[in-house]
């Protein structure tokens, strides 16, 4: 079969495949399983793979890669508009296969393994976070019934808790202070996992050499320069800064119609995760700017002045990633001077 696209609806253990030849003829609609995929697109001649950018994209990007075959991952949300008529595992199939043909289509970068290790490090450490914020919050507002109240604050609960449990003049009883003897035991194994997994953030950027040339840059530390390294895939994909600062939301959101343009705030975009921890990091320095040494702290306090802290901070975690964009990408040394 002379194929050329394919368009690979992916799940758990049933994929539907769609095939097209150069013009536009359909010569492949076939349902095929989990454990024969491999063994069917091998037998295939080196095409253009279509799939959509979910669980086990890139796992199946790298395999049909080792086949020869071209492979592109696209958004969810840029299939859609193809599916005709109702919602089903073929029409999602040939949606893929007619949005992976478009000239103008995005596409999403694919993942080493290696990449994927450090991402799978940074969800886990953001899963025990949230888990220790929600510990921690049971632990405040239990206490609460007791008539004891710990100020705001994860380390206050932790520093505090100790001190609860050995005070004899407060109203818990034999029960409470077994049970919040546990809840404390558990609060401490959530910072040891913390702990560890931030420890191995700090050996991955030790030994990256793009880690450490980003570790120059204001407001990134090793959880953002991994984090940039790990979640953006092949960042030579972007033809500048300011697509990969679009890609991650951190441009206006447009809303114009003829010759009225008007921008929103930032379209928050992409990778939420990745946004944050930007944003927190470029926080850390428009906080202490009058503090530091920054070239640019001018034009910090004239945005802040203008447009408020929060505003100036998106602005700075704006211009930090194409700071990192033209680093990684020219593969140069971090120089204040040049901005």
């Amino acid at each position: 079969m002379n194929i050329t696209t394919i368009g690979i609806d992916i799940a758990k253990n049933i994929f539907q495949l769609h095939g097209i030849d150069k013009k536009g003829e359909v010569l492949l609609k076939k349902k095929i399983s989990r454990s024969k995929l491999l063994e069917y697109m091998i037998q295939l001649k080196p095409c253009l793979i279509g799939l959509e950018a979910c669980s086990g994209a890139n796992y199946w990007s790298r395999k049909f890669r080792e086949m020869g075959h071209d492979v592109k991952q696209i958004s969810p949300q840029f299939v859609k508009p193809y599916v005709k008529s109702n919602k089903n595992d073929e029409k999602d199939a040939e949606a893929i296969c007619e949005a992976v043909t478009r000239p103008n289509m995005r596409f999403v970068p694919g993942k080493t393994i290696e990449q994927e290790d450090v991402q799978a490090i940074h969800r886990i450490r953001s899963r025990l976070i949230k888990e220790r914020t929600a510990l921690v919050n049971q632990i405040r507002g239990l206490l609460g019934e007791y008539g004891i109240v710990i100020p705001q604050g994860v380390h206050n609960v932790r520093a505090l808790l100790p001190e609860i449990l050995d005070n004899e003049e407060n109203e818990l009883s034999l029960l409470g202070r077994e049970l919040f003897g546990n809840l404390c035991e558990e609060l401490y194994n959530k910072y040891e996992k913390i702990d560890y997994y931030e420890k191995q953030i700090e050996r991955h950027c030790n030994r990256s050499e793009t880690c450490k040339r980003l570790l120059k840059v204001k407001g990134v530390g090793p959880l953002i320069a991994t984090a940039i390294e790990s979640m953006i895939g092949d960042i030579k994909e972007f033809k500048n800064g300011r697509e990969l600062s679009a890609y991650l939301g951190l441009v206006p959101k447009q809303y114009s119609s003829g010759n009225k343009q008007r921008l929103l705030g930032i379209s928050k975009r992409g990778n939420k995760y990745l946004r944050s921890i930007i944003i927190h990091g470029a926080r850390a320095v428009v906080s202490r700017i009058d503090k530091i040494e920054y070239r640019k702290k001018e034009w910090i306090n004239g945005l802040i002045e203008r447009m408020g802290i929060n505003r100036a901070t998106v602005a700075l975690a704006n211009k930090n990633i194409r700071i990192m964009w033209a680093i990684i990408t020219k593969g140069e040394e971090f120089n204040m001077k040049t901005l």
